[in-house]
């Protein structure tokens, strides 16, 4: 395979990611093709947090499987180690015990803690709701942008080409083979392989060579606050009781998350057309939210609010996996959650089309197929939240 040809279509984190573990496993020829510039899609937007706090075992693994890559890279890549909490109400506390015990099988660091034991660590927080908390030590956030780019320099080192501003048009097929694309401009790129990593747009350029990837566009909106007093170092917290997630930003405000997918249906939008700003009712609903959590918060304030588009499948978790003709591959449908995973994302495409299967047994290739949605066999939280939805 070291001879063939490949072309990654999406330059984002995802797209990327696969292109450096594609050089790294001595591919050569791999071109990277992206409709803008790169980072410029979903990436971009990501709240950039890392977890491994999942109720999908592959996905849980996939996520633990970066923890070192952002601890090697550090400062490189923006990563602040300050740590990751879920804290809920009665109604789920045996599922975050059972999501605890399923990821400490796998190896992960995560723990119950008690609630008094939490509250030091997060001062200005109002935890008479909150009946237990799982703590990951490991966790924190860190820059999407700079994690995408750093994938690409990685690939450009070892031999890989990006080319920036350019709209792939379409796929080429002869027979039952995939052989290469079509570029916006008409101009033709052969390939013993293509991976469609385009987030949203990958459904339209599947559509065309018979291949039905069901994916929507959600917006998410997110909010910056100011506490009225710089934050530094506090956990990450995911909020399963008023619905929330929210973690410090480096200039010492506070970045705030919506957690509550009850409504997707009013959600759904066209991913080149949307409003980038919250709408007034999202922001008295989060300040709510927020002054409930964070009442210690002295002089709280918003300060902006932007919005990003998640490509969502049926069941809000990722298909990577050979679809249609031979030689296509499909890495798209993270739901927002491709930040943490996206250094396992790329290994595992570079095992299926250098192995034909995934060599890591607790991220099962088969979790991602694209039939599952056809077959009625969405991969789904073993241990779900009431009222969390996809949260997982």
């Amino acid at each position: 395979m070291s001879g063939k040809r490949v072309i990654v279509v999406g330059g984002g984190l995802i797209g990327l990611s696969i292109a450096r573990a594609l050089t790294e496993r001595g591919i050569e020829d791999v071109l990277v093709l992206e409709r803008h510039s790169l980072a410029s899609g979903g990436t971009g937007k990501s709240s950039g947090i890392v977890r491994a706090h999942y109720g999908v075992p592959s996905i849980a693994a996939m996520a633990w499987r970066g923890v070192p890559l952002f601890e090697k890279l550090g400062a490189t890549v923006g990563f602040r180690q300050v740590g990751y909490s879920v804290i809920v109400g009665e109604e789920n506390e045996a599922a975050l015990r059972a999501n605890i015990a399923a990821q400490q099988a796998l190896g992960i660091e995560a723990e119950m803690v008690d609630v008094d034991r939490f509250a030091p660590m997060w001062p200005m927080m109002n935890v008479d709701d909150v009946s237990a908390v799982a703590y990951e030590p490991r966790g924190g956030y860190a820059d999407a942008t700079q994690l995408a780019l750093y994938f690409g320099q990685v690939a450009r080192d070892k031999g890989a080409r990006v080319r920036q501003n350019t709209a792939v048009a379409r796929l080429l097929t002869e027979g039952e083979k995939v052989t290469g694309v079509e570029l916006a401009s008409g101009e033709v790129l052969q390939a013993d392989a293509v991976i469609v990593a385009a987030g949203w747009w990958s459904a339209k350029l599947l559509a065309d060579v018979g291949v039905d990837f069901p994916v929507e566009g959600y917006r998410s909106e997110l909010l910056i606050v100011d506490a009225g007093l710089p934050l530094v170092d506090l956990p990450v917290v995911s909020d399963l009781v008023s619905l929330q997630y929210c973690r410090i930003e480096g200039t010492g405000q506070f970045l705030v998350g919506n957690s509550d997918h009850d409504e997707p249906e009013n959600r759904f939008v066209d991913p080149d057309h949307y409003s980038n700003l919250a709408s007034e009712a999202s922001i008295e609903k989060y300040a709510e939210k927020v002054m409930h959590r964070f009442p210690g918060f002295p002089d709280p304030s918003i300060t902006h609010s932007y919005a990003g588009v998640y490509d969502v499948p049926p069941d809000w978790n990722p298909v990577i996996a050979p679809v249609g003709p031979a030689g296509l591959v499909l890495a798209a449908g993270f739901a927002g959650h491709g930040f943490k995973i996206s250094p396992a994302v790329g290994d595992l495409v570079a095992d299926l089309l250098l192995e034909g299967d995934s060599t890591d047994a607790d991220i099962p290739a088969a979790d991602f197929r694209l039939e599952r949605f056809a077959e009625g066999r969405p991969l789904t939280s073993l241990h779900p939240y009431v009222g969390a939805g996809e949260m997982r």
